[in-house]
């Protein structure tokens, strides 16, 4: 019975073993080859969850060999290696003690989604500083993860400037840290593991082409491999120990492995042939810039090296091509247009040449004459009256809505975001604004003390030229209660976009529904993917309805989308009325939220929802809405550019205080970049 505690206990730290995970090759080929090259830059695991992603990642780390580290040492600096030691082990070597050496397994350092940059990089140790009056160095995660991995689930959902931490620190193998008063530089070379759902967003492209490789996972689709997954499983869940024994041989050759193509690698040769199909094939990938080269010659040369083999082949291009290229490959740009050709001029023959062929002509060639025209009995204008008698006569066809198809979706363009002076909550990957949040990033200092946050550099800062005057009780610095401030922090949150789309029969003209479906699913899958709320108001008709509630749902959106018809009367007030009452309810529900409403249409309402004319009511709910500070709006005019142009749109976008657009000046990729602009507060 104690046993089974003992081992129910000890199940905690058992790992699953590399070589008995099942299927999933390119992913555990990519991780290995990270793990003999750690320069290759990491890897990206993108796909779905349930894969054994972060199984596969602890037990690579089960499966390196141990490594020496000096002892007490927070960086696990390598005691032979004097020319990357940090300051803490020259320090020892200089006052002339020995560097301690012990043996232990390669850390997984996991990296939570709501890391704060100062637990990655490190900080000011305040108590040490206040203390002795000097600043040292606290270390974060980024010193214990020097010569482990550093494990991020969700990538894409982690705040952009600290993942251009990890990938610089994993480029250089240096963390240089330049904040609150601190210089300093530590060792950090690890193996840079990450995991994305593409669903859940990407990574910036910049970002993206940081990483060395990237791999596709699925889940395993044959039955038998299904089965023996399961059964592993379980065989391991049951009793760990007799499952690790008897993977125990396979482990080990890996582990014999992994040191002889590190000590191979240096020796590992490329052609000048492959260099030239490795720059071919990145052509062929429209890579941008030169890393995608570089990689893959370095990528060619590990699997060389793992394969016990001192010259690059063939194979072990195509093989690192797939790995390299698979996220850095783009679209071919467009072809330049083609310029017609000037008509060519036939030359004029001469008249006995062409009295020649006229001679030499069949007759079944000869020119048919035409017959003559019969009399009309009645002159034009009587025609023309006549038609237009019978065409009176006829009932009056109802309108017939027509339904459009939806655009095809774009890629948004990133823009800059304006710094907000609002302190809001939320989250989102869209608008940067204040937070209270200790997850935010530090931007600067203030002496308001609200969050118990503070900022250790600006409040030594303030301390400093008082301390001739103070009693410092045994403290190096003596700190009042006025020199304290606080962190302002930044962070990013999502927004609500609400379209207030003319579903009228003039939006037929020049298929500019079709464009405005395009843009509305484009900035859908564009809010998804920036924790975006979006909604749609249409009207048509004598009335206005609510198309598309506050959602994140592509599916929903793009099946409401292709069933929107198109045709009737113009209920202008109505739309208007309808869009305010949606994001006056969605503010109440969410005060942090600046609703963003997208006017449609070409001002030319004709139904009113009162007595008054259309355009009176019409104006007056645009009033109603601009008397709402926090709901932002933009005008997007549809307008039939001609001679006679009533311009209601644009007078409409003055009572609003909105942005004003034509819709034959902007395309939708254009419309998106607006609508963003404005989005961001």
């Amino acid at each position: 019975m104690l046993s089974k505690k003992i081992n129910m206990v000890d199940h905690q730290r058992f790992t699953f073993p590399f070589t008995a995970i099942t299927g999933q090759e390119k992913m555990k080929k990519g991780l290995l080859l990270n793990a003999v090259n750690p320069r290759l830059g990491g890897i990206l695991v993108r796909g779905e969850k349930g894969t054994a992603k972060s199984t596969t990642v602890r037990a690579l780390a089960a499966l390196l060999p141990e490594i020496e580290v000096a002892a007490g040492c927070p960086f696990s600096c390598d005691p032979g290696d004097f020319t990357r030691l940090c300051h803490l082990c020259r320090g020892r070597l200089s006052a002339g003690r020995k560097l301690e050496k012990i043996r232990r397994r390669v850390q997984v350092i996991d990296l939570p989604v709501s890391a704060t940059e100062d637990r990655v990089v490190g900080s000011l140790d305040f108590e040490y500083a206040v203390k002795y009056g000097r600043p040292r160095f606290e270390p974060g995660l980024l010193a214990r993860a020097n010569r482990g991995i550093i494990y991020v689930d969700e990538i894409n959902l982690l705040d952009d400037h600290i993942v251009d931490v990890l990938l610089d620190a994993a480029a250089m193998g240096v963390n240089v840290v330049e904040r609150e008063g601190i210089s300093y530089y530590h060792p950090a070379e690890f193996i840079l593991v990450g995991t994305m759902n593409p669903e859940e967003g990407d990574l910036r492209p910049q970002l993206l082409d940081r990483f060395g490789l990237c791999v596709q996972v699925e889940g395993v689709t044959d039955p038998a491999e299904r089965v023996e997954i399961v059964r592993r499983r379980e065989a391991f869940d049951t009793d760990p120990l007799s499952f690790i024994a008897a993977w125990s041989k396979e482990e080990e050759l890996f582990r014999e492995r992994v040191p002889a193509a590190r000590g191979l690698l240096p020796a590992v040769a490329v052609s000048p042939e492959l260099l030239d199909m490795i720059a071919g094939l990145s052509l062929e990938a429209f890579v941008a810039g030169h890393r995608a080269d570089i990689i893959m010659a370095a990528a060619a040369r590990t699997i060389a090296a793992w394969n016990g083999r001192t010259e690059v082949i063939e194979a072990d291009v195509c093989e690192a091509a797939e790995l390299v290229l698979f996220h850095r490959i783009r679209e071919a740009p467009p072809p330049p247009p083609e310029q017609p050709e000037p008509p060519q001029e036939e030359e004029e023959e001469p008249p006995e040449e062409q009295e020649k062929e006229d001679s030499n002509q069949e007759p079944s060639e000869q020119p048919e004459e035409m017959p003559p025209p019969e009399p009309q009995d009645t002159e034009p204008a009587e025609q023309e009256q006549q038609q237009e008698q019978d065409r009176s006569t006829l009932p009056p066809a109802a309108p017939q809505d027509v339904v459009f198809a939806v655009g095809q979706p774009f890629p948004v363009k990133r823009i800059s975001h304006n710094r907000d002076r609002l302190l809001r909550k939320g989250s989102g990957r869209r608008s940067r604004t204040k937070t209270a949040s200790k997850a935010g990033r530090y931007v600067r200092s203030t002496m308001q003390r609200k969050y118990n946050d503070p900022a250790f550099d600006a409040t030594m800062r303030a301390a400093a030229p008082h301390q001739a005057h103070r009693q410092r009780d045994g403290v190096a610095i003596a700190i009042e209660p006025c020199d304290i401030r606080e962190k302002v922090r930044e962070k990013r949150i999502g927004n609500f976009l609400l379209f207030v789309v003319d579903a009228s029969g003039s939006m037929g003209a020049q298929q500019r529904m079709v464009e405005t479906k395009g843009a509305i699913l484009s900035l859908l899958l564009d809010a998804y993917q920036k924790r975006d709320r979006i909604g749609m108001v249409a009207f048509k008709g004598n009335t206005a309805e609510i198309l598309l509630p506050p959602t994140s749902s592509v599916e929903m959106a793009h099946k409401l989308l292709e069933e929107l018809p198109t045709g009737g009367r113009t209920p202008l007030s109505a739309g208007l009325i309808k869009a305010y009452e949606v994001a006056k309810t969605h503010l109440y529900k969410d005060p942090n939220i600046s609703p963003l409403l997208i006017l449609v249409s070409d001002g030319k309402g004709n139904v009113s929802m009162g007595d008054d004319k259309p355009l009176v009511e019409s104006r007056r709910a645009a009033e109603i809405i601009r008397d709402e500070e926090r709901i932002k709006t933009l005008v997007v005019d549809v307008e039939k550019e001609g001679f006679l142009n009533f311009g209601l749109a644009r007078e409409l976008a003055v009572v609003l205080g909105a942005e004003y657009y034509k819709i034959g000046e902007l395309k939708a990729d254009t419309l998106v970049q607006a609508v963003k602009g404005l989005s961001d507060y």
